[in-house]
């Protein structure tokens, strides 16, 4: 509500036009009422909005929860060509570095949630997904909805200890703000810094990638010829740019290792239907589901 009232503010001098969408997860008993306050106000405020309501599929986990809504998002993104405008804080990007590390991850890992990305990976021109809020923590945000007099609807699933993130803010954050007060700003600034790093190690991925590359794959000698690390870089990113979901980090560590000492034909299979073929010579990259 605080990015939508300052967007509010804003779209006057920037000539923009805003639509507001809703998920309702249905995680709660109360949801359906809130999405319905939530309509009511927009309207009084003449703000179009829309709202989806997810099918029961989707509730039974975060990550499936998160693709709906992407999804939902990008449909609208293309239908009305515009971007996607998220309200994540700083808060929202300590919280998800303390998750990826525990989960196990590489640079982009720790540099999620970046300001801006393309709202579609494989369609880098496409719409864009932009958070112009997280310079700011939860707490700051919660200010700004009170000056500014905008109504804040609590949702109860945030309180929920069943999902790993509400676990994280609720018992390991506190501890270290306790400890060291200002952590979780230092985490989120430590966040961009990495996704720096990334870049910067992306730009060079794609320059080997440029040499390692041959009709149908990659060049298994010259690639195993790298340091395990810059190896792990290079396949890494190959695999993300090529459009395969996220990988984790311990899986990328052993494909590299497979791909240098394994044998001399092979495969692996990936996240998203796709897999990974190797012989003696070329490493390829298939999605089983399209034929590619």
């Amino acid at each position: 509500m605080a990015m939508l009232g300052l967007l509010q503010d804003l779209k006057r001098l920037h000539f923009w036009k805003l639509l507001v969408w809703h998920g309702d997860h249905a995680w709660h008993t109360g949801s359906a009422a809130i999405a319905a306050q939530l309509k009511e106000w927009c309207d009084s405020q003449q703000h179009p909005i829309d709202i989806s309501r997810a099918s029961d599929w989707r509730k039974h986990s975060e990550n499936a929860a998160r693709e709906w809504r992407y999804e939902e998002l990008q449909k609208r993104a293309i239908s009305y060509q515009c971007d996607v405008v998220m309200g994540h804080t700083a808060s929202d990007r300590a919280e998800t570095v303390m998750l990826q590390m525990a989960r196990g991850c590489d640079l982009s890992g720790l540099g999620s949630l970046r300001p801006k990305r393309p709202l579609d990976r494989s369609h880098p021109d496409g719409p864009q997904l932009r958070r112009p809020m997280l310079s700011f923590s939860r707490t700051e945000t919660r200010e700004i909805c009170n000056e500014l007099d905008l109504p804040i609807w609590l949702d109860p699933s945030n309180e929920s200890i069943a999902f790993a993130r509400n676990r994280i803010r609720k018992d390991v954050l506190p501890v270290l703000e306790n400890l060291y007060p200002g952590s979780s700003r230092r985490m989120a600034n430590m966040a961009e810094r990495m996704s720096h790093v990334q870049d910067t190690q992306n730009e060079l991925a794609d320059i080997a990638l440029e040499t390692l590359t041959e009709v149908d794959g990659l060049d298994r000698r010259r690639l195993s010829s790298l340091s395990d690390a810059t190896r792990q870089a290079v396949i890494h990113h190959w695999i993300q740019t090529s459009g395969v979901p996220t990988t984790s980090a311990v899986l990328i560590a052993q494909l590299s290792h497979r791909l240098r000492f394994g044998s001399a034909a092979g495969t692996k299979a990936l996240p998203g239907d796709w897999i990974l073929q190797w012989d003696n010579k070329i490493v390829r990259l298939r999605c089983q589901s399209s034929g590619l």
